[in-house]
């Protein structure tokens, strides 16, 4: 009887814990939804679309190009990103305070023109969004916010590539462990494209890329370029960068302050979604074109959202370059799948316009790819109002681009089993991601031989698709498979992370998803379906040129590879390589 009753009172205890603890996450949510601006209530397509700035990355001197040093800043200072919202603080790159913008000014280099470029902290002690202890940041020792730019796409040595644990704080008065020097260098010597720049530092890329740290860099080959009579020009050649934001009622970039697994991590969250999209540092922009070609580059420099871009009336989005590189010709498609970090280059001719306005419109669940639909805020990127009078237009869309070596599979020297792991609490909330089984901070298991390929087969054990990059090397997709009896494969690999001891080739005999044909050109980042396996083909050589890196790769601190939904990055969703000889 003791014993009954001893279980009815813990019984009753339990049941009104639990209550307490609803009644606390209902009055945090509840305080939560207070401090959220009610973007519903923002017109949209009120400010036009900003010119970025741009930043030579050479001299001319004496009609020749030369090589030229930067200095950068990161500056803590208010934005606009509507015209009725209050002012937001942010952290921006730029020459100066007053030039500083978000997104950062585009950084133009040309092709065999060394760019050093000099980072310079100048932020507060103190960060502007919540940031957890619990998923190993870097944390310096008396103050201040830790910063280290990474040059995604960039072919530069180590030491140039933005570690994770080569943050510096202001002034370089306190460095990660990875640090070596205060210049970095960009050798220029890859194939023309697309880059971006961004922050990098460990466990805190997420909250350093919200509060506004990018930039779009450009590395052009005149020679190779002007053959193909692209549409040029400021006017007619512009990055688009797009990204999602949410705000607080005083203007503040808002982002939940409480985790998903309060006890394990008060803060971190698996997905950062923002009800606002961003482009060019615009809420919902507009821009007057005319009806002629327009050439966009567009970065998706969002933490965790997919977009499928595609036009209200049906223009055609003609795919010239894929993240850093061209494709071997022009590829029509009407609708185009970002992910977040990938670049897409693209030409619209508005001349093709039967309407006088389009939307550039966004339809992908979030998180991608079984998450929630778009809402009326988030399915709206951007608003072109298209002139009624047409002109001369001297561009052209070619037959054919830049043709790159295929991607051989004989000349691969080895194949790599990379797994996506994800880990879940008893409520069954994430709560961090590995790769193969290993945290970012165990030792180096991959080193691949410069000048050689491999193949890597990915596979993906969780639900999320992941956006995978590699720094340094570049890829092609060859194949994507879906798993059968999942469930049991995953089990086995949870058990004995080991894809061949598992029987891979046993479950890896589904159906296979066709590579898009504008994506079938060489990258950097590629989506991860969930519960497939994805083969690539990855080079750690140039593609353009059969000469070495112009660099010692085999440098400390080596290089990385990670998903780049910037959530699961930074809670150990990456793992480093090094390059040998």
């Amino acid at each position: 009887m003791e014993f009954v009753l001893c279980r009815k009172t813990m019984t009753r205890f339990m049941l009104v814990l639990i209550v307490w603890l609803v009644a606390i996450d209902a009055r945090s949510t509840n305080h939560e939804l207070e401090r959220l601006f009610n973007v519903e209530k923002l017109e949209m397509f009120v400010d036009e679309l900003p010119q970025i700035p741009t930043l030579h990355g050479f001299h001319f001197v004496n009609g020749l190009l030369k090589p030229k040093s930067l200095t950068i800043g990161m500056f803590f200072k208010k934005w606009k990103f509507h015209r009725d919202l209050p002012a937001t603080p942010v952290f921006a790159y730029g020459a100066s305070k007053r030039t500083a913008t978000v997104p950062g000014p585009t950084i133009e280099a040309v092709y065999g023109v060394d760019t050093y470029v000099t980072w310079r902290n100048h932020l507060p002690s103190s960060h502007i969004l919540p940031w957890d202890p619990t998923i190993s940041p870097a944390i310096p020792k008396r103050g201040g916010i830790p910063t280290v730019v990474h040059l995604h796409g960039g072919i530069h040595e180590p030491t140039s590539d933005g570690n994770a644990d080569a943050w510096f704080t202001a002034g370089f008065k306190e460095t990660g462990k990875k640090w070596t020097k205060t210049k970095s260098h960009y050798v220029n010597k890859q194939q023309p494209g697309n880059m971006w720049y961004h922050d990098h530092a460990a466990g805190l890329t997420r909250v350093n890329l919200l509060a506004g740290l990018l930039g779009a860099y450009i590395l052009r080959h005149n020679s190779l370029e002007s053959p193909l009579r692209l549409p040029t020009g400021r006017e007619f050649d512009r990055p688009l960068i797009a990204f999602d934001r949410s705000f607080g009622r005083d203007g503040s970039i808002y982002m939940n302050a409480t985790g998903n697994n309060p006890s394990i991590h008060p803060q971190w969250q698996p997905e950062y979604f923002g009800d606002a999209i961003i482009v060019n540092g615009k809420a919902w922009p507009r821009l007057t074109v005319r009806r002629r070609k327009y050439r966009f580059r567009i970065t998706n420099a969002s933490n965790a959202r997919f977009f499928r871009f595609f036009f209200s009336n049906g223009l055609d989005i003609i795919v010239v370059g894929s993240d850093s590189a061209y494709l071997a010709k022009p590829v029509s498609t009407k609708s185009v799948l970002l992910a977040p970090s990938e670049i897409v280059d693209v030409v619209v001719d508005f001349s093709k316009s039967t309407s006088k306005t389009t939307i550039l419109a966004n339809n992908a669940p979030y998180p991608y790819p079984s998450g929630d639909p778009v809402t009326e805020e988030n399915s709206k990127v951007m608003k072109f109002i298209i002139k009624d009078e047409s002109e001369a237009d001297t561009s052209t869309i070619p037959k054919k681009l830049i043709k790159y070596p295929p991607a051989d599979v004989s000349t691969s020297v080895r194949t790599r089993y990379i797994a996506m792991f994800e880990y879940v609490s008893s409520t069954d909330e994430p709560t961090h991601l590995y790769i193969n089984g290993l945290p970012y901070y165990a030792p180096v298991t991959e080193t691949p031989k410069i000048g050689t390929s491999e193949v890597w087969e990915v596979i993906n054990l969780t639900k999320d698709n992941h956006p995978l990059h590699i720094h340094l090397g570049l890829f092609k997709v060859l194949e994507q498979t879906a798993l059968v009896e999942s469930e049991k494969f995953t089990d086995c690999m949870t058990e004995k992370n080991d894809a061949v001891k598992c029987h891979i080739n046993k479950y890896a005999r589904g159906n296979k998803t066709a590579v898009t044909a504008h994506e079938r050109s060489w990258k950097n980042v590629f989506k991860m379906m969930p519960g497939h396996v994805t083969k690539i083909l990855v080079r750690f050589s140039y593609i353009h040129a059969n000469e070495s890196y112009s660099f010692d790769a085999t440098q400390k601190p080596g290089y990385v590879y990670h998903c780049h939904i910037l959530d699961h990055e930074d809670n150990m969703m990456m793992r480093p390589f090094e390059m040998v000889k």
